[in-house]
């Protein structure tokens, strides 16, 4: 992409495929999902990576949305929410990606094509309650470029970029993501060269 195109092109609501050769550990094999995307930089929530040893009753509990002593049996989605490392940057603060049936005034953020990102503790007391968004994904932390830094890693080869759909970011199956996400945009990864501009 071309810094002239910055203004004209937003990236929000598409996902990013890391390249075989991702020097950055942080994101290897990693997809993420764009929230937002402009000449200031971009933000986003890697959708296929799990936080270490860390369930979502446990986070409820670090959180004081359910007490300690609680012995708690989720509702159905919540029974099955995984908590994902969304990134690097603010590790400590929830991010939920989500569909569009549940929408929290002033702090909900539509994307694109109905997938929503919320920030705040009412939408995980919400989902632990059983009456929070029919899909959800929630992270901790995100991933975070300053101005023109996303432009130039694509430029050089670090991602490609490709259409998200809610298969991609919402299910549980995070091993096979990286590959899905390939494969929608028709590349195998075995076509994919570790010399740069040769994808």
């Amino acid at each position: 992409m071309k810094s002239e195109d910055l203004g004209r092109t937003s990236l929000a609501g598409q996902l990013l495929i890391a390249m075989p050769q991702m020097a950055d550990e942080r994101f290897a094999h990693s997809v993420i999902y764009l929230c937002a995307h402009s000449a200031e930089g971009a933000m986003g929530i890697i959708v296929n990576q799990r936080a270490p040893s860390l369930s979502f009753p446990e986070l409820l509990r670090q959180l004081d949305i359910i007490p300690d002593d609680q012995n708690i049996r989720l509702p159905a989605p919540a029974d099955r929410m995984q908590v994902h490392r969304g990134g690097p940057v603010e590790t400590g603060r929830g991010f939920v990606l989500h569909s569009q049936d549940f929408v929290i005034a002033n702090s909900t953020m539509p994307v694109q094509d109905g997938i929503c990102l919320t920030a705040t503790l009412d939408i995980l007391r919400a989902i632990a309650e059983g009456r929070g968004p029919a899909q959800a994904m929630l992270a901790l932390g995100y991933a975070g470029w300053g101005a023109g830094q996303l432009e130039a890693e694509i430029q050089e080869n670090g991602w490609i970029t490709g259409p998200a759909d809610e298969g991609i970011v919402f299910d549980a199956a995070l091993d096979s993501k990286w590959d899905r996400a390939l494969a929608k945009i028709g590349i195998a990864p075995a076509m994919l060269s570790s010399e740069a501009g040769h994808a």
